[in-house]
């Protein structure tokens, strides 16, 4: 595998930023492509965790706020969330499409992980943050301020739509290191036993530990 290969099958394009970050070094260039691989790999446990718990704690409230597991319904008529209803007409049609009927459970599974994240935007916050706060029952009272939770859930977001549509995320390892302990961090805000349950399936450390050995 060399890099006339690697040019061919994944793009001159994509593979240019390792071969020019590592000028006149074909082999560690390409070690670091691989190394971009494996690390979203290893994000994969605990943003795949973050996505739904982050939505089904968020469900729970909305459930309650509305008093109906139907709250997508209600979001068109209320005053200041109109604009929301665009992502959830969006849902039913994608339901509707495969063939499926449009149940509540199914709209809450289809809604993307930006529909979740913008019910932080400040635009939101005199309507929905009373209700949705509650989402984070374990985050230190004192903390619990919107912006405090919204920042670092764009941030959590950006960065899973760098890895599911896989760009590179391996140009600096400190970043990484530290958008995966954001990501623990508010997984511990939604629920105190989550960090451990993504443990089991967390290789997150003993990967960039060797990529840091490999890429030296």
């Amino acid at each position: 595998m060399n890099k006339q290969y690697l040019e061919k099958v994944f793009s001159s394009e994509r593979m240019s930023r390792y071969f020019n970050h590592h000028p006149g070094n074909e082999t560690i260039a390409i070690k670091h492509y691989h190394a971009n691989i494996a690390l979203s790999e290893a994000f994969y446990p605990v943003l795949s965790v973050f996505e739904v718990a982050l939505r089904n704690s968020l469900n729970r409230e909305l459930i309650t706020m509305f008093n109906t597991p139907d709250w997508h319904v209600h979001i068109q008529s209320t005053p200041g969330l109109k604009d929301l209803n665009k992502e959830i007409s969006t849902a039913q049609r994608q339901i509707t499409k495969r063939g499926e009927n449009t149940t509540a459970s199914k709209v809450v599974a289809e809604l993307t992980l930006g529909f979740w994240v913008r019910l932080f935007n400040v635009e939101y916050e005199l309507i929905l943050w009373k209700d949705l706060r509650r989402a984070f029952p374990y985050m230190p009272k004192i903390e619990r301020k919107r912006n405090h939770i919204s920042a670092p859930l764009n941030n959590i977001r950006n960065f899973r739509n760098r890895v599911y549509h896989n760009e590179p995320i391996a140009w600096n390892l400190k970043s990484l290191e530290d958008i995966h302990a954001e990501t623990i961090l508010v997984l511990s805000w939604l629920n105190n036993q989550l960090p451990d349950f993504v443990k089991a399936n967390d290789r997150f450390a003993e990967t960039i530990s060797k990529i840091k050995t490999e890429l030296i």
